[in-house]
């Protein structure tokens, strides 16, 4: 891994992809997403902060263990003047998408115990599969693949 000499204070995107191990592609992304931020050179060409190391440090963790990048900045928006997440803010904002984790858990369990039943019948039944129509509350009272609101007919 390349290292950076300490009286460097800016990056370029090749340096911040090299320490971090996020492609260019995502590091531009994060910024159009305003997870991350740069600065322009006269010559137009992007300079990150070191702290930004960090920055994709926290959104590549949480991005591993299933936060959805709209949650992640949501949680770098709430941290005070922009700073750089910490040990403590970590902790904290793990701890909220501890029971959003718990959920989706237990939803893919609930998912693979019926995949089974799928594939043995094959029907991928709207009216009564597991996968194809979860959660269905109408199915007892009605047919078809949707539910379509009361109409009256215009005048």
């Amino acid at each position: 891994m390349p290292q950076i000499p300490e009286k460097i204070h800016e990056l370029t995107v090749g340096q911040l992809s090299a320490r971090s191990g996020a492609a260019v592609s995502a590091l531009h992304f994060y910024e159009t997403k305003g997870l991350i931020s740069s600065r322009r050179t006269s010559g137009n060409q992007r300079r990150y902060h070191r702290d930004a190391l960090r920055r994709v440090a926290f959104i590549r963790a949480a991005q591993r263990v299933g936060i959805p990048l709209a949650t992640i900045r949501q949680a770098l928006d709430s941290l005070p003047e922009e700073r750089t997440p910490n040990r403590e803010d970590w902790a904290r904002l793990s701890e909220a998408w501890r029971s959003e984790l718990d959920n989706r858990i237990a939803q893919l369990g609930r998912l693979r115990d019926h995949l089974t039943d799928c594939i043995g019948c094959g029907c991928l039944s709207l009216e009564n599969c597991v996968l194809s129509n979860p959660d269905d509350v109408f199915g007892e009272r009605l047919t078809g693949s949707r539910l379509l609101a009361d109409r009256r007919p215009r005048s």
